[in-house]
């Protein structure tokens, strides 16, 4: 084989590969759009005139669906073999419990709160605090990739930052996405200090398993959402309590207060499972929501058809289904639920992932931007729908906001 400055053409063609396949796809997106709007049949999605600038919000979600590729490289069919095996052992697992078919008995209620650490923060013009607290969740007993995941020790520890009013005020509990659970990021990407001083919201941002402080000293290639299906599972049933803890929490704390829900993409995802096993939330809102997190992992496996690995994800289909929003009934009123999604998104697929939520959620209030799955954050009309769906759903109702704009102004 020749060799060329150090590297076979083997090892070469791959990365070239990698390299152009996101212009690649992106040609492919641009010409699909034009031949739906050319035909006027976009079945529910809005038809919307393909342009240039769209396609370069598709071009730069392919970007980033690279580098979380990168990040989430694929192990090699022997290794596997034992993703596999837990797939197997867990279906048998779940299934002799009846949580595939009825998967609210997978979602154990969490036990209350009793010692929150809250430790105030002062940054520039602004004072928040940092919380703290131990996770009760732990994988039951013989339960597939239980043992692995106590090895996660990070995760026993609940992080969150708190932007809370000294009167009381109804709350908003803003939950990342991938990549995310980082102090900064978090804060921008919410707009959290917007919703705390203009709307007049106490604003809670939890850190999920696997991310931010949670995510030190993992094993390589240990990441969630990632190929390890359990992994995956116990990160959602982890997630999914510690937010339903926090909640008790946030009721001890104010007594009757109003609490909303507000998750981006794969936060948009544990949003909606929170919003089907609470009876009290206000509102959920979901931004660029994930639906079925297996189904969305086998979409952008990158596997051929005929790879080996990929009948294992298949056969993950049903633990999919077990931790998905669309396998449980939202408790929100539906004049509480809200959707905000892309046209152009490639990472969170418009039509099989956020159209199948709206569907099961009754069709409720929803907004299209023109954009890829990052470019809620600097749309307009997402931010006007977001403060909009809060004063709609009564959340802010009650709130004095002197000098303050009106919230459907954004």
């Amino acid at each position: 084989m020749e060799k060329c400055c150090g590297a076979s053409f083997e090892s070469v063609a791959p990365s070239l590969r990698d390299t152009f396949r996101p212009l690649a796809k992106t040609g492919i997106y641009y010409a699909r759009s034009w031949r739906e709007y050319l035909a006027g049949e976009t079945p529910q999605l809005p038809i919307a005139r393909p342009t240039v600038a769209l396609a370069a919000e598709a071009l730069r979600d392919e970007v980033v669906l690279l580098g979380l590729r990168a990040r989430r490289p694929l192990s090699d069919p022997e290794a596997f073999a034992r993703i596999h095996d837990e797939v197997v052992a867990a279906l048998k697992f779940y299934g002799r419990r009846g949580w595939l078919d009825d998967p609210e008995g997978f979602f154990r209620p969490p036990a209350p709160l009793t010692d929150v650490e809250v430790t105030p923060v002062r940054r520039r013009n602004h004072t928040y605090a940092r919380l703290r607290w131990e996770s009760g969740y732990r994988p039951l007993r013989g339960e597939p990739g239980g043992d692995r995941w106590a090895t996660y020790t990070a995760n026993r520890r609940g992080y969150g930052l708190l932007l809370r009013h000294p009167e009381p005020r109804p709350w908003l509990v803003c939950i990342h996405g991938t990549e995310m659970g980082r102090a900064a990021l978090d804060l921008a990407l919410f707009r959290a200090w917007y919703l705390h001083e203009e709307l007049g919201l106490n604003v809670v941002l939890p850190v999920m398993p696997m991310h931010g402080p949670r995510g030190r000293q993992l094993p390589k290639g240990a990441v969630f959402p990632g190929e390890d299906m359990l992994d995956d599972i116990h990160a959602t049933g982890q997630a999914v309590w510690d937010i339903r803890a926090l909640l008790g929490w946030i009721r001890a704390e104010q007594p009757g207060a109003a609490i909303g829900v507000y998750g981006l993409s794969l936060g948009g995802f544990i949003a909606a499972l929170v919003a089907s096993l609470d009876d009290e939330l206000v509102c959920a809102v979901l931004g660029v929501p994930v639906a079925d997190l297996v189904d969305l992992l086998s979409r952008h496996s990158g596997m051929a058809r005929d790879d080996p690995r990929r009948r294992t994800i298949e056969l993950a289909g049903p633990l999919g289904q077990m931790i998905s929003p669309l396998s449980l009934t939202p408790r929100v009123p539906l004049s509480g639920r809200f959707i905000y999604a892309g046209l152009a998104d490639q990472v969170v697929h418009p039509r099989e992932q956020v159209a199948r939520l709206w569907e099961h959620w009754g069709r409720p209030n929803i907004a299209w931007y023109r954009g890829g799955h990052t470019g809620f954050f600097q749309s307009r009309p997402v931010n006007r729908f977001i403060a909009d769906a809060l004063a709609r759903s009564g959340l802010l109702a009650g709130i004095d906001r002197p000098g303050m704009p009106d919230a459907t102004t954004g």
